[in-house]
């Protein structure tokens, strides 16, 4: 049986759509998880960007691989149901931890998220992935905005440098372009949120955010999750986030020191 959570509805549409939305997911860690917000903030890790042109106005922060430094997220991590969720929605018995993310934007931000798909930026192989996006903040304009079954697509799309607007890598035929998913009519999946939500989506799917023009902030926690078949893979360039040193090779798991094995379904028992 799925976690009570989530309905075989929510899998079997994570699995057709590559996107679903978990109500209250990480209800119970709010406070948490806000406070680490805070903590990321007032101590930036070496990923940290503000991506915002001079004369732009608002903020918006963000960070990553930072759940190994700040307490309140490893806690979230290890203690919420999201690896459970996250095993059931991949189809996976065993789930890793990628990596964490926060993305900030103050009151006032009119700054949008570019379209991009995460995959591409990652070196991961396998398609037993999820990313979990939640604010702590209720929001409906500012909220994740999925093309559905994105995921699918023959192409993944070019990543590039949300401020410099530059490639990622300099295959690019390998990749196609950012599209328009608003001009183009594509099928975008967005909700009005409440704090604890998530929205979980594949690392294939196509997702942003319009900019934050309400009066209050809008503080979002990812959680990047792998399953059973990920696998390190060689990028035609350096990957976000790079973990410098990690020595796999391609086709190798990844290495469970690094990224920790947080939940296992238990054999069943012979009859």
């Amino acid at each position: 049986m799925p976690h009570p959570l989530i309905t075989q509805d929510h899998i079997d549409a994570f699995q057709k759509d590559g996107v679903t939305l978990i109500k209250g997911l990480f209800k119970d860690h709010v406070a948490e998880i806000r406070a680490g917000i805070e903590q990321n903030m007032q101590e930036p890790g070496p990923y940290a960007a503000e991506n915002l042109h001079k004369g732009e106005g608002g903020r918006f922060f963000d960070d990553y691989c930072n759940w190994n430094r700040i307490a309140a997220f490893e806690q979230v991590i290890r203690q919420s149901p999201a690896a459970e969720v996250a095993a059931d929605l991949m189809q996976s018995q065993r789930v890793q931890v990628f990596h964490d993310h926060v993305l900030v934007k103050e009151p006032g931000t009119t700054k949008a998220t570019p379209w991009h798909q995460d995959g591409p930026y990652y070196f991961v192989d396998g398609v037993q992935n999820v990313s979990f996006w939640s604010p702590m903040d209720p929001v409906s304009e500012a909220s994740l905005r999925c093309v559905a079954g994105s995921h699918l697509w023959e192409k993944e799309v070019l990543p590039t440098r949300w401020l410099a607007e530059t490639s990622f890598y300099p295959d690019e035929e390998t990749y196609m372009p950012v599209p328009d998913p608003d001009a183009q009519g594509m099928e975008i999946r967005e909700w009005d949120m409440a704090p604890g939500d998530a929205v979980a989506f594949n690392f294939g799917i196509l997702h942003g955010a319009r900019g934050n023009t309400s009066t209050q902030r809008r503080r979002a926690f990812s959680l990047r999750l792998v399953g059973d078949d990920a696998r390190f893979r060689l990028r035609p360039g350096p990957t976000s986030p790079p973990f410098p040193g990690h020595a796999m090779q391609a086709g190798e798991p990844l290495r469970a020191d690094w990224f920790p094995v947080i939940f296992e379904r238990q054999a069943e028992p012979a009859v």
